[in-house]
């Protein structure tokens, strides 16, 4: 099992999709579960669209491309509250409890844009289908966040939110109540929620209890799922890759993530930089000889003597940028020590847009899988 981990924007979802590719291409049985429905990574795997239940990608897709798959991909989308609502129908006491909680506003909210949510559910999901004895590997994109430790730390912080003093006091006051509940509680509380009341309206401080009410009678369950998902991250199964680019900002957060991993006792089993630029040597011929080759290939509108300049203008800013480079990615190298593994993927002048182009991604990336 793989995890691509990393800042947002570095080549996450589509380091994920490659691994899949090649796995598969190599005779293993793939899913890749990923968070980001970006149409492009549809695309790229000959999908019209990411779904939110497992789709195949048909071999006669590998063979238009040039590629021969000896094993068999299929490719998902997370949909974060069809999850959640999985939890819910799975630890509640009733249907009736079940309905009640998935009907409430509170919930539905929570379910589908609190933050920390969605990197719980990517967790879930993978501990839900890492049980299918169908595959015989799955690539987990995980979800574009800020912090590298909203993802590490999501299972811990859901069941904190949920256990919270605030939620637990809310319980309290509204246990055995219901619509009356003002009537029922302590002067102190009263006078607090009625003011509450005054700006939220009673019906959604209603709503609030009987949400606080519905999860605590299933955060049994729920703290007992979240340790599990906790433990299945550091299980030697898991592996995490971590995903970065050259940029400055982008190899400071790969560090201090590489660091959180080991802390947590994570598998980092590699490091991947993605959109490293190649550095090209300077000419080794005369200007006049550079100028003759030009006009071989150029156009006879076009003066090659005044494209030279140019060109020698575009290869040094180009070499700056490998130089750049290189320096970040030995940065790197120092910083997390002699035994992680990185590998480069160079910057490439196309899009990433079909299988094929996946596969030369793929053909980069050296950790096995």
């Amino acid at each position: 099992m793989v995890v691509t981990v990393g800042s947002g924007g570095v080549g996450k979802t589509t380091t994920a999709a490659a691994m899949a590719v090649h796995a598969a291409m190599e005779g293993r049985t793939v899913l890749c579960l990923t968070i980001d429905p970006a149409r492009r990574l549809a695309n790229s795997l000959g999908l019209d669209e990411m779904r939110t239940s497992e789709q195949d990608v048909p071999r006669s897709l590998f063979e238009s491309n040039g590629l021969e798959c000896r094993g068999a991909l299929s490719a998902m989308m997370l949909d974060t509250k069809r999850t959640f609502d999985g939890l819910v129908a799975k630890y509640a006491s009733d249907e009736q409890s079940r309905d009640r909680i998935l009907n409430n506003q509170i919930y539905q909210y929570v379910a589908s844009s609190l933050a920390g949510t969605q990197e719980y559910m990517a967790m879930e999901k993978l501990h839900e289908v890492r049980k299918d004895p169908k595959w015989d590997l799955i690539v987990l994109d995980t979800p574009p966040t800020s912090s590298a430790l909203d993802f590490l730390t999501a299972p811990e912080r859901l069941i904190d939110a949920i256990d919270s003093p605030a939620m637990r006091w809310f319980l309290q006051v509204f246990e055995g109540a219901g619509k009356e509940a003002f009537g029922l509680v302590g002067r102190g509380a009263t006078v607090l929620l009625k003011g509450i009341g005054k700006i939220t309206g009673l019906e959604f401080l209603e709503q609030v209890a009987e949400f606080v009410s519905g999860i605590n009678g299933l955060f049994g369950g729920f703290k007992e799922r979240a340790e599990q998902v906790s433990n299945a991250l550091r299980s030697p199964e898991v592996a995490f890759v971590l995903v970065t680019s050259p940029d400055p900002l982008a190899i400071g957060e790969a560090r201090f993530f590489s660091d959180k991993l080991q802390e947590a006792g994570m598998n980092r089993e590699g490091i991947i930089v993605n959109q490293v630029h190649s550095l090209i040597h300077e000419p080794s011929v005369p200007a006049d000889e550079q100028v003759a080759a030009l006009r071989d290939v150029l156009p006879e509108s076009i003066d090659a003597a005044d494209i030279l300049p140019r060109l020698s203008e575009a290869l040094q800013a180009e070499r700056g940028w490998a130089i750049a480079d290189r320096v970040q990615v030995e940065r790197l190298a120092d910083q997390v020590g002699e035994d992680a593994r990185i590998v480069e993927v160079p910057a490439f002048d196309q899009d990433v847009h079909d299988l094929a182009a996946l596969a030369r991604v793929a053909s980069f990336l050296t950790l096995p899988v």
